[in-house]
């Protein structure tokens, strides 16, 4: 490999590092996101240092070409990115399901009290969003079918 090489992949590396950090000081990114950006870092800049690692961790696990290697590893960190992501979106999704469901039911009892509010006060409903809610969840509890 030519110098120019070792120095391109030692500045990605720490241009990495260095974006990583910075997104983690401005609270751009969490500590649990980053974990594995950092590692790629550290990862790129300790083979990017230090060729004779590449070549000796893929004589270790029996890889012919240590690029190869630098693939396998960049696809498997990207992997647990994905995974990691998938994740944290199936919990905020049921999340969001739940506080929807608590805001209808809130809005429900909120307007349950404005209906029987306006009732007892003039006898009957005059707001005609406010009856026909009140129709609605008669019927609902009611079984019946609404209008």
């Amino acid at each position: 490999m030519s110098v120019t090489s070792y120095i391109f992949g030692v500045v990605s590396a720490l241009l990495t590092l260095v974006v990583v950090i910075e997104m983690l000081r401005r609270r751009r990114l969490r500590e649990r996101h980053a974990a594995w950006w950092f590692l790629a870092g550290v990862l790129a800049l300790i083979a990017g240092i230090f060729p004779a690692t590449l070549e000796w961790a893929a004589s270790l696990v029996g890889v012919t070409v240590p690029v190869n290697l630098v693939f396998f590893v960049s696809i498997a960190i990207l992997f647990l990115v994905c995974l990691q992501h998938s994740s944290e979106l199936t919990q905020l999704e049921s999340k969001t399901r739940i506080l929807a469901e608590r805001v209808a039911l809130l809005e429900l009892k909120s307007s349950e009290r404005r209906i029987v509010d306006v009732s007892d006060s003039e006898g009957e409903t005059q707001d005609p969003k406010a009856a026909q809610i009140l129709r609605s969840a008669g019927d609902q509890y009611s079984g019946g079918v609404p209008d």
